[in-house]
């Protein structure tokens, strides 16, 4: 777990995207060598990236930056939903954020398959050579690190998956669940039909948007996986809907 001082150094970069080891001393009241410190470790934990002088978040499309927004709510997400997957599953791993955490959860609890269109998300297993982790060909999107494509379909046509976990950019009750990316959306698609149970996992900010294009309905999965933080709206909106509904 990270310590109140490192919660609040994600904090101020997810509200400027940048800032200086200066102005960190400066407003946690903490000398310059305990900030570097911080921000060390954070770039270990894969939360920012560090530049001369300070951190950033640079990228909104990288995985690495994305995970340092929200992080404690994304990661009581993430090990509220790893508690659903049971030992000898077959599970797929999609893109997004708070589904990097829960892969590092499983690594930690659990005997499992899991199958991924992520290669971030793979990563997590490098040093685990118990993993049984196989991960789906297709056209390798550099900055999420997604592979996407007829070839990542096909893939997921020879699989049995007991449990799918789909990452979102938006939600909305008239588009349903959105995406920005185009060839990202159409794989998610493919998995949602293919999968027994799909959860879809995400912070509650990105409900109340709407992207480009569609992946499916609230009417096409079984769980969603948010933080408490989610409108009452909305709550009512999923529980009627007789989705299950799994708050951190």
């Amino acid at each position: 777990m990270l310590n109140e001082r490192q919660n609040l150094i994600l904090k101020t970069l997810g509200e400027n995207d940048q800032t200086s080891v200066n102005v960190l001393s400066e407003k946690l009241n903490v000398s310059s060598v305990t900030i570097r410190q911080d921000l060390k470790f954070l770039e270990a934990e894969g939360l920012l990236k560090r530049v001369h002088g300070g951190a950033v978040l640079k990228d909104a499309d990288d995985l690495t930056n994305r995970l340092g927004v929200n992080y404690e709510k994304k990661l009581r997400i993430a090990r509220k939903v790893a508690a659903r997957v049971n030992e000898g599953e077959t599970i797929l791993i999609e893109s997004g954020s708070v589904n990097v955490l829960l892969a590092r959860e499983l690594l930690k609890i659990k005997r499992v398959t899991i199958i991924t269109t992520n290669v971030y998300i793979a990563r997590q297993f490098r040093k685990n050579e118990q993993a049984n982790i196989i991960v789906l060909g297709g056209i390798y999107q550099h900055d999420s690190e997604t592979l996407v494509g007829k070839i990542t379909r096909a893939c997921i046509d020879q699989l049995n998956i007991d449990k799918a976990f789909i990452g979102i950019d938006g939600y909305s009750k008239e588009a349903g669940f959105t995406l920005r990316d185009l060839f990202r959306a159409e794989v998610s698609s493919h998995i949602i039909q293919k999968a027994k149970d799909v959860f879809i996992v995400s912070d509650s900010s990105k409900f109340g948007k709407t992207h480009l294009t569609n992946i499916c309905s609230i009417n096409d999965i079984q769980h969603i996986a948010t933080n408490t933080d989610l409108s009452e709206d909305f709550k009512s909106e999923f529980k009627k809907a007789g989705i299950d509904l799994l708050l951190a």
